[in-house]
């Protein structure tokens, strides 16, 4: 699922953002429920919606394949690293799109992706972005080049816990802070775990003088739950409330725009 913003047939060199849904949800559900798509045509960069390997169960919930998690992606190693290089290799060849203002976002399931494609192809995407979810990755992560990471996640959610533990399909996930941590060593962070905003509504705690000035930033909200910041809810009554003292989109298009790749 592509969207072009309204301006694409006059302009040129757009940005790319690979936007990733979690597991179970799908292409249209993501775009909803993010309004990514909204923020896209204002701020005039292409947005691609790519669509997780459907189950042979019943429910045939869309799962990707993130190392660790999750389900029947993870359980048939499907190839998802290389299904989205060859998305971004078949987009650039046919879209007006720079190749070197490639970036992935996504949640939860989708997020734990985007790490995993920063940690093996970080020659393809610039930059990621990633909510409610924490890197799962079955073989060290050590990418050739600094990748910038900004990841959003809220002290409620319960089926990612920030703190690591057990949450979702009684999955283990590794705590946030020591994820991140291993990132400030990927990038050579001179400055590490510094607290920019503590206060009521969230807290950001930034890692910086790193390789090629790249930032990993990490905001931990007090209010919403397992959803997109500022986003829709999904999933019923019984659905988790986004956040409302963060935008996603908003802070993921400011991080994006700073940097591309070499």
């Amino acid at each position: 699922m592509l969207n072009l913003p309204p301006d694409y047939y006059d302009a040129a060199d757009f940005s790319l953002v690979i936007a990733m849904h979690g597991g179970g949800g799908d292409a249209a559900q993501f775009e909803t429920a993010s309004k990514l798509t909204e923020k896209a045509d204002l701020f005039k960069f292409v947005v691609v919606y790519p669509e997780g390997v459907k189950s042979t169960g019943p429910l045939g919930a869309r799962t990707w394949n993130a190392g660790g998690c999750c389900e029947y992606a993870r359980d048939n190693n499907i190839d998802d690293v290389g299904f989205i290089t060859q998305l971004i290799d078949a987009l650039i060849a046919s879209y007006k799109i720079n190749p070197k203002k490639i970036y992935a976002t996504g949640h939860s399931n989708g997020g734990m992706l985007a790490y995993r494609l920063a940690c093996e192809v970080p020659d393809k995407v610039a930059a990621i972005a990633t909510s409610a979810c924490s890197m799962v990755v079955k073989q060290p992560c050590s990418p050739t080049r600094a990748v910038p990471v900004l990841h959003m996640h809220s002290v409620l959610d319960a089926r990612i816990p920030y703190t690591g533990g057990v949450g979702v399909s009684s999955a283990y996930f590794p705590p946030l802070d020591s994820i991140l941590n291993v990132w400030s060593l990927n990038d050579a962070c001179a400055n590490v775990a510094e607290i920019i905003t503590d206060d009521s509504s969230y807290k950001l705690t930034q890692w910086s003088d790193c390789t090629d000035d790249v930032l990993i930033q990490y905001y931990l909200t007090q209010d919403g739950g397992h959803a997109w910041p500022g986003g829709q809810p999904q999933g019923g009554p019984a659905a988790d409330r986004p956040s409302l003292v963060i935008n996603a989109n908003d802070l993921l298009w400011d991080f994006f725009q700073q940097y591309q790749l070499p």
